[in-house]
């Protein structure tokens, strides 16, 4: 699954970030190309200070109507290929290549004289930003914790970076736009359009159903297994060997899609680390389960031979992105590699044991790996809100159907085969 790799807090505002979008966000490879504006500062000084020219529409009046009419960047065609090894391997290292990016929109002086312009006054044009004006969001050192602003205000005000940030871009967006030019990227993130506090609104929709999607699946995996399958006599459990294994995935999985909804709802640095954090760990979980059900692994000795490595690994590279650096270009080829393995894994497997479901399984592999390319030819959001992440997120809600209803055949399978044997 976003798969989206971002950071809002660690850049400083006076440099180039460079900053994919996680897993649940591989997207933002490649940005527009783009020829320096010629009433830009060729020698890269600061602009003079920033004022809102005539013609450039006001924030507070056409923020919601610029991309209404704007020159929307078309897709690069996709090319696809006739085996599933190849599609694979043509994602990895596109993917592993496109690493990194470097975002020309808060490069552009005029967007940077704005922001610290912002950040001083609380005004831009005709807005008045309150939380720049008002230092109660400030946290000063020794104040009493009654005196900070209460959890739940946090978490729905936008505070005075993510304002400016904001007002500044879409103002700047409406001056490119009234001059020909194409969208670009601020801070790794493309100009979307907010609703209330949600900042990709359309992502953070399809977050929630992936959740659903995934909650409804687990659930009729539960009461097949349960209530619809036979139980072995002597110990009333399931026959399916992989019962527990599956249930653990779907906690991972809720869990993933919840923070996701939860990032694209609102973009901070404690948001962004539990989104990759749980990415990664349902990604090192699920290369695990597809391991362990490829190789028939039953026995609970092995099954600990074959995760202790994986399972330090991944835990290592969570320890690594939250105490010590979120590398985002180190945490996308990490992410890719146990992505690509497991797909090749179970559409090999598949293949090679001609299981009933197998169609079922080729459709998810190569259905998600087209889908996965989405987030390499990445394109600015449609009316504001629709990019290619948001795009690949509505993509895995149909394969979500698909891959549980390929568990419940696994299960209704190997059960029907043990109850032969023991008879």
């Amino acid at each position: 699954m976003k798969v989206d790799f971002r950071n809002e807090g660690q850049e400083t505002e006076s440099k180039i970030s460079a900053r994919p979008r996680g897993l649940g966000r591989l997207d933002g490879v490649n940005a527009p190309s783009l020829s320096w504006p010629s009433f830009l500062p060729a020698t890269g000084r600061a602009a003079p200070p920033f004022t809102r020219s005539s013609s450039a529409p006001s924030p507070a009046t056409s923020i919601h109507k610029i991309y209404r009419s704007r020159i929307q960047g078309a897709p690069a065609a996709m090319g696809g290929s006739g085996w599933i090894v190849r599609l694979a391997s043509l994602l990895a290292l596109g993917l592993v290549l496109g690493s990194a990016e470097g975002s020309l929109g808060d490069a552009d002086p005029r967007y940077r004289t704005c922001l610290k312009e912002c950040q001083t006054t609380g005004i831009i044009g005709d807005n008045i930003i309150s939380h720049c004006q008002n230092k109660e969001n400030d946290t000063s050192v020794g104040g009493s914790w009654y005196d900070q602003e209460q959890i739940y205000m946090q978490w729905k005000q936008l505070n005075c970076r993510t304002d400016c940030r904001y007002f500044c871009m879409m103002q700047r967006e409406g001056e490119r736009q009234s001059l020909g030019m194409t969208p670009v990227k601020y801070h790794g993130k493309w100009p979307f359009l907010r609703i209330s506090v949600f900042q990709e609104p359309l992502s953070t929709a399809l977050s929630a159903i992936n959740l659903l999607m995934h909650f409804t699946g687990w659930i009729s995996f539960f009461l097949l297994v349960k209530y619809k399958l036979p139980l072995r006599p002597q110990t009333k459990r399931t026959y399916y060997e992989y019962t527990s294994l599956w249930h653990i995935y779907a906690i991972l999985s809720m869990n993933a899609w919840f923070w996701s909804s939860i990032f694209h709802t609102r973009d901070i640095d404690l948001t962004e680390k539990l989104d990759y954090s749980s990415a990664v760990a349902l990604l090192g979980y699920s290369l695990i389960l597809s391991l362990l059900r490829a190789f028939n692994v039953k026995d609970e000795a092995t099954r600990v031979m074959f995760a202790a490595p994986i399972l330090a690994f991944v835990t290592t590279h969570i320890l690594y992105l939250n105490f010590y650096e979120l590398d985002y270009g180190w945490n996308m080829k990490v992410c890719v590699v146990m992505a690509v393995v497991q797909l090749l894994t179970w559409a090999v497997w598949a293949g090679v044991t001609r299981h009933p479901s197998r169609l079922k399984i080729w459709t998810v592999v190569f259905g998600g790996s087209l889908a996965m390319l989405l987030e390499l030819y990445d394109f600015p959001p449609y009316m504001g809100y629709a990019d290619a992440h948001s795009l690949w997120h509505a993509s895995t809600i149909p394969l979500t159907y698909v891959w549980w209803s390929f568990i419940k055949d696994d299960a209704e399978f190997r059960t029907s085969m043990l109850i032969k044997k023991a008879k």
